[in-house]
């Protein structure tokens, strides 16, 4: 299992300094991966609770995001191999030529080494502010990966769908990667494993319950092969956040990887108070993977 790690997006600590400051040190400690998430905003009467949290206020990491795209373009300048993943884009929030271009810059500037969540978001505030439909969001969503694999691979684009048209024309640049940056899906629904085996190239999910997560990567797996994918070369991503003792985290890394789990990025954003870059940084030492891990 390869091991990444969350760069400062949320919060006061979410400076231009601090994420040199981690995503340098996560490079140097042989981490596979920086990760950010996307939020857009903080309702104060939120009309949906957050997974995993219920009772209505959302997580206070949640009050100040620095946007995913921005954080990473500007850590990419900074770093020289380590990947670059986003868990997850919010699909609807964007045009998907738009959300192509920015996305096929980013692989650019990177030198190709973008990991690329998608996922539909669960707020019906966001999605008011941002002017996004929420029926049919999940045929919107195929489509909308359809109209990126297109802006992407082919010389010249013209697709016409339900949702989206694209003229006869050529977009560039392209990614570095091809056909494209691995494009990992994000969610918890049905429909989410079905469209993550059918367009997606693996599964991202971030909050999982350690005993739920076996069973599901069997079925993510499963799914995989009747759909024609080799289920052992299935990305599946998850996120853990940064909280307990050391050998607690240890252990449930150890978990994690006996449930299948082939990359997990620990995430420092979520510490109840705050995260303290000084014990962040002590603990990314602490867990970092040996040179022998690291790819």
């Amino acid at each position: 299992m390869r091991l990444g790690f969350g760069l400062p997006t949320a919060g006061s600590w979410a400076t231009p300094e601090n994420l040199a400051r981690v995503a340098r040190h996560a490079e140097a400690l042989g981490y596979h991966s920086l990760w950010v998430f996307q939020r857009l905003l903080y309702p104060v009467t939120p009309k949906d609770e957050y997974y995993g949290a219920p009772g209505g206020a959302w997580p206070d990491a949640f009050r100040s995001v620095l946007d995913p795209a921005a954080a990473l373009a500007y850590v990419a300048a900074l770093t020289r191999t380590i990947r670059l993943g986003v868990s997850v884009l919010i699909m609807p929030f964007y045009a998907p030529v738009v959300l192509a271009k920015q996305l096929a810059t980013l692989d650019v500037l990177s030198g190709g080494r973008l990991d690329v969540g998608l996922g539909l978001g669960w707020s019906r505030d966001e999605y008011r502010a941002a002017g996004a439909a929420w029926d049919r969001r999940g045929a919107r969503a195929d489509e909308f990966i359809r109209v990126l694999k297109a802006a992407w691979t082919a010389d010249e684009v013209e697709f016409a769908g339900e949702f989206y048209a694209v003229p006869r024309s050529r977009i560039a640049p392209k990614p570095v990667q091809t056909p494209h940056p691995p494009l990992l899906i994000g969610g918890y629904a049905e429909g989410v494993f079905r469209r993550a085996v059918r367009l997606g190239d693996g599964y991202t999910g971030g909050n999982i319950p350690l005993a739920e997560l076996a069973p599901l990567v069997a079925r993510l797996r499963r799914m995989a092969a009747e759909a024609g994918r080799d289920p052992a070369a299935f990305p599946i991503v998850c996120r853990r956040p940064l909280r307990g003792t050391l050998e607690e985290i240890r252990e449930d890394l150890a978990r994690y990887a006996d449930a299948g789990v082939t990359e997990l990025f620990l995430d420092p954003n979520f510490q109840p108070g705050g995260p303290a870059l000084d014990r962040v940084l002590a603990h990314m030492e602490s867990l970092a993977p040996s040179s022998s891990r690291r790819g």
